[in-house]
C-alpha cells in the first residue's frame, strides 16, 4: 500500500488501529499518556483539529505546519506511535506490534470534506457503539471546542469553520440524529 506524504501546510485525516483488533488503550491512564505523548513528538509540527481515542484505534485530524520537511514530520508521528507502542509494552508485559500498520493518513483537499471529518471524528465512538451520545464521550476534543479553557486544539479556526459554537453544536447534533435513525432502521 502506497502511503501519502505528510507534506508541510496541508489537513490531514490520521488514523490507526490495534494490531489483532487489540485495544491499544488499556486503562484510563493510557488515554492521558497518548495526549502527552502527542504534544511532546508531533506539536512541533502539525496544529491539531480534532481528536478521538476509542478503546480499539484513534483519529486525528492534523494540520501541518508550514516550512517542515516533510520526512521530519513522518519522523515525528513515527516517534510518537513508537514511544506509545514501546509503553504500552512494557506496562502490560507484552511484545510485538501494538498497531496494526502503519498509521493510515488521507490528504484533506477542501473544507466541505475538513468538516464532515471533524464531526465523524467526534461522533465515531456512537458510530462503533461505543457510547449512545457523543457529548459525553471523554476522549475527543468535542467537548474542549465547546469549553473556554485554554487548548492546545485549532479550536477558534474549527468553530469558525462552522460559523459559530452554535451550528458547530447543531451541525454534530444532526449527524448524531443520522446516525441513530440508522441504527433504528437495523
Amino acid at each position: 500500500m502506497k502511503y501519502e506524504v505528510l507534506l508541510p501546510d496541508s489537513y490531514f485525516h490520521i488514523y490507526n488501529c490495534g494490531n489483532n483488533k487489540e485495544n491499544i488503550f488499556i486503562q484510563e491512564k493510557n488515554y492521558a499518556y497518548f495526549l502527552t505523548l502527542m504534544d511532546k513528538h508531533i506539536s512541533s509540527v502539525c496544529f491539531i483539529l480534532a481528536y478521538c481515542l476509542l478503546k480499539n484505534h484513534f483519529h486525528l485530524l492534523i494540520k501541518t505546519k508550514e516550512n517542515i520537511e516533510a520526512k521530519k514530520i513522518s519522523q515525528s508521528f513515527s516517534n510518537l506511535f513508537n514511544a506509545y507502542s514501546k509503553s504500552i509494552n512494557k506496562a502490560y508485559n507484552r511484545t510485538g506490534s501494538l498497531f496494526k500498520d502503519r498509521f493510515s493518513r488521507i490528504k484533506i483537499e477542501n473544507e466541505t470534506y475538513l468538516k464532515n471529518i471533524i464531526v465523524y471524528i467526534h461522533t465515531n465512538p456512537v458510530h462503533h457503539g461505543f457510547i449512545k451520545g457523543f457529548e459525553t464521550y471523554k476522549h475527543s476534543s468535542y467537548k474542549a471546542m465547546l469549553s473556554n479553557k485554554e487548548t492546545k486544539l485549532l479550536r477558534d479556526y474549527v468553530l469558525r469553520l462552522f460559523e459559530d459554537k452554535a451550528n458547530f453544536i447543531y451541525t454534530h447534533q444532526f449527524k448524531q440524529t443520522v446516525i441513530n435513525n440508522l441504527i433504528t432502521l437495523e
